[in-house]
């Protein structure tokens, strides 16, 4: 058999093995071969390119057909051939291919910036590791463009829109600092150009006629931890996160506030709380050195309870609504008893480029004001005690 043709499927599966201690070389004749060769011994068919850089040999080997296409052959024989003529030894090339970051090393870096930044390392962790684990161990240059842009509508479909659009802008949060912040990568950001998802935001809030029901289902809650933990999320208005992870020491009763070091804007917050807030706090008192919705997993405190939240729902037969609702809650009851824009978005630390010169100018006084009209309006309208800012259903089912 001729060893000097074009290469296709057909003909190497039909090329035999080598006997006993032959080792037969065929060549790729097809125009965009490049040098491509083939080397078939007693087990293996393996391509590989011969070069000569510098006046000294070189050999590469690609990978082991069929598991290797010929297609995937030539495309990386273009690649050596490039390194080359650009001057570099296929040694180097191949020792820097070797030492290239994997997706999961990357991650690692993304996070050391992330912590010292005083970023709350949570989500990314969780998004990585509910949908980016399988890409973990790639190196970086193997991932593409288009399997991002694959990945992206996945997940889109199974998880949700908002989901996806999280898991992209991480992939391209972490490339885009690897290459042009850290410069610790070489190449391009795969998912640069990929559209997000549009996603629509929600308006849903507690209602009037919601309040009596949903109080009473809370009133019924066996597990106090939970039943407080979304009494403080509908009273304070914070965002789930910060009140999953709230602490004794960012408690100050004695001016009823409550100060989160940081929050998803990265900036410290100080939150004014209600009296029908300071009782169910002073209740709580105790029940832990560290958290104040303390929990059993490994973080220490309370973890998203969404079984006991659609316990609660089902009690008050209340449907989609969201824990992240509660906050939105406060804010539109804060508008129902007549609070301004400005109030409203310094109470729920929102950001935003057009009132946070107004922000700055604000103190707390106002939104206390705001915060504990809102906070009676809802206990009023749930049939509750404003007036000793007692809670009473819940305090007797503590007993």
């Amino acid at each position: 058999m001729d060893t000097h043709f074009s290469f296709t499927k057909p003909l190497l599966e039909a090329i035999p093995f080598a006997t006993t201690g032959e080792r037969i070389i065929y060549h790729d004749t097809h125009k965009s071969a490049g040098g491509l060769q083939l080397r078939v011994t007693v087990t293996s068919k393996t391509f590989f390119i011969q070069k000569r850089v510098n006046g000294r040999p070189e050999r590469v080997t690609l990978g082991k057909f069929p598991d290797m296409t010929i297609e995937q052959a030539r495309k990386e024989t273009a690649k050596v051939n490039a390194t080359i003529a650009g001057g570099e030894s296929v040694a180097t090339a191949k020792r820097a291919k070797r030492e290239e970051l994997t997706l999961h090393e990357l991650f690692d870096e993304y996070m050391l910036h992330a912590e010292a930044k005083n970023k709350r390392p949570d989500k990314p962790k969780d998004t990585f590791r509910l949908y980016l684990t399988p890409w973990a161990k790639r190196k970086l240059s193997s991932i593409k463009h288009d399997e991002v842009r694959k990945l992206h509508a996945k997940i889109g479909r199974e998880k949700g829109k908002v989901t996806a659009n999280i898991v992209l802008k991480l992939l391209h949060v972490m490339f885009n600092k690897g290459l042009t912040e850290w410069r610790i990568i070489k190449g391009d950001n795969p998912a640069h150009g990929i559209k997000k998802f549009p996603e629509q935001s929600r308006d849903r809030f507690l209602q009037a006629d919601e309040l009596p029901r949903f109080f009473e289902a809370l009133g019924q809650e066996e597990n106090t931890t939970i039943r407080d933990y979304v009494l403080i999320s509908l009273l304070t208005g914070a965002r789930k996160t910060n009140v999953l992870e709230m602490q004794w020491r960012e408690i100050s009763f004695e001016r009823m506030e409550w100060r989160i070091p940081t929050t998803k804007n990265s900036t410290a917050q100080t939150i004014t709380l209600a009296p029908e807030a300071v009782v169910i706090l002073r209740e709580r008192q105790g029940c832990c050195d560290t958290w104040v919705f303390p929990g059993d997993g490994r973080t220490g405190h309370l973890v998203e309870p969404k079984k006991a939240w659609a316990r609660i729902l089902e009690r008050a037969n209340i449907e989609d609504l969201h824990i992240h609702d509660l906050r939105r809650s406060l804010g539109s009851w804060q508008a129902k008893t007549g609070a301004s824009l400005s109030i409203i978005g310094k109470s729920l630390n929102h950001k935003s480029v057009n009132t946070t010169a107004i922000y700055a100018r604000l103190d707390l006084d106002p939104v206390r004001d705001s915060v504990n009209r809102a906070t009676s309006a809802m206990f009023e309208a749930g049939g509750m005690n404003k007036e000793t800012a007692e809670v009473t259903p819940f305090n007797q089912a503590r007993g």
